[in-house]
């Protein structure tokens, strides 16, 4: 897919609760993502280590939520949440995949979580 074919966003909403980020793009595709699962799969070293064996499982994140957006030049954005976590950057490519790719992500996440014996509540 050449760069002028990538979907671009074309909307960008947090909710009053702060909970859930809608992220609708030029292509029609349109996706409600909650601040748990965007906190668990930020784009930072922190949570995605330096390769893939470094990646880590984040617990305790269900009620995390997003207290600031702020914009990456007209690339990404930076997701600051309320449990003080501010260095990821979320560019557009990276937000399409986690609305695409949901279901998987967040299902390992998920075994993840179990085989570790860790809880997403805090």
């Amino acid at each position: 897919m050449s760069d002028d074919k990538k979907p671009w966003p074309s909307e960008l909403r947090l909710s009053k609760d702060k909970k859930t980020l809608t992220v609708g793009f030029d292509s029609g595709e349109r996706f409600a993502l909650a601040a748990e699962y965007l906190r668990i799969a930020s784009p930072s070293a922190e949570v995605q280590g330096h390769s893939p064996a470094q990646k880590q499982t984040m617990p305790g994140k269900r009620d995390v939520g997003i207290m600031k957006i702020e914009p990456v030049g007209n690339y990404a954005v930076k997701l600051i949440f309320d449990d003080m976590h501010d260095t990821g950057i979320f560019s557009w490519d990276y937000l399409l995949r986690l609305g695409r790719e949901f279901e998987t992500i967040w299902g390992d996440y998920l075994k993840d979580l179990e085989a570790k014996g860790l809880k997403r509540e805090g």
